[in-house]
């Protein structure tokens, strides 16, 4: 298996960059993660959250390398969270958390976790021969859990100081092929580009890193917020 990726995490307009992410790049061994956090906004110290959710689920992932993959995502959610709750105790109970969208690659299977409104694109280029038919399919789109609240969008599930009962994981698996393409992104990335623009972007015939300048500066011109993308391609 190869995987040639390009990643980037930029405060955009904001002041602080609340945004984490993390790669694990153990090709050679046949496995490769990335993982997006996004610290809440309206909370303090979201890019302390987004930061220990990352590390955690990263390094409970390089620790484990036989576990069964279900069970890895949601026992590395579970310690992410109480990991969470003391840090918030070290900080004077201090309320903070984090969204979180991860891709853990196995050989040829993705399982494909997330909490919260980070997002995960699985794209596949599908032309004919001929370069007819329909220029791709998505595999998987990750649907945000956010629900309206008086006008007001509340996740419905996230890691959150001492409700350690959201961060629940949604958790998909895919089989990939060489071509696929993943986009792992916090939602100042899609907010700031339309689906079709940013899916336009990913299958572009340019390298990772091209596509990923591409995707910054559209974020630049258009978005107000943090964004943050992890962009990778099967070899």
């Amino acid at each position: 298996m190869n995987i040639k990726y390009a990643a980037i995490s930029r405060k955009g307009k904001r002041f602080v960059n609340e945004d984490s992410f993390r790669i694990s790049d153990s090709t050679d061994e046949g496995r490769w993660m990335g993982i997006v956090c996004d610290g809440l906004g309206g909370h303090a110290m979201g890019e302390v959250a987004s930061d220990l959710v990352a590390n955690v689920i990263t390094d409970y992932w390089e620790k484990h390398p036989d576990r069964e993959k279900e069970a890895m995502v949601k026992e590395a959610c579970t310690l992410s969270s109480g990991e969470l709750d003391k840090k918030s105790n070290e900080l004077h109970h201090c309320e903070m958390g984090t969204t979180m969208v991860m891709v853990s690659i196995v050989d040829d299977i993705a399982t494909i976790a997330h909490v919260g409104d980070s997002r995960c694109y699985l794209i596949r280029p599908e032309y004919d021969e001929d370069g007819s038919g329909n220029p791709y399919k998505i595999l998987y789109k990750t649907q945000n859990h956010v629900h309206l609240d008086f006008g007001w969008e509340v996740l419905s599930r996230c890691f959150i100081s001492y409700e350690g009962e959201k961060a629940v994981p949604e958790i998909f698996h895919q089989e990939v092929k060489a071509g696929d393409r993943l986009l792992l992104c916090s939602d100042g990335v899609y907010k700031s580009i339309s689906q079709n623009m940013l899916i336009d972007c990913l299958l572009c015939d340019k390298t990772p890193t091209e596509i990923i300048d591409m995707i910054q500066a559209l974020c630049e011109e258009n978005g107000d917020d943090n964004y943050t993308a992890i962009f990778a391609v099967i070899q």
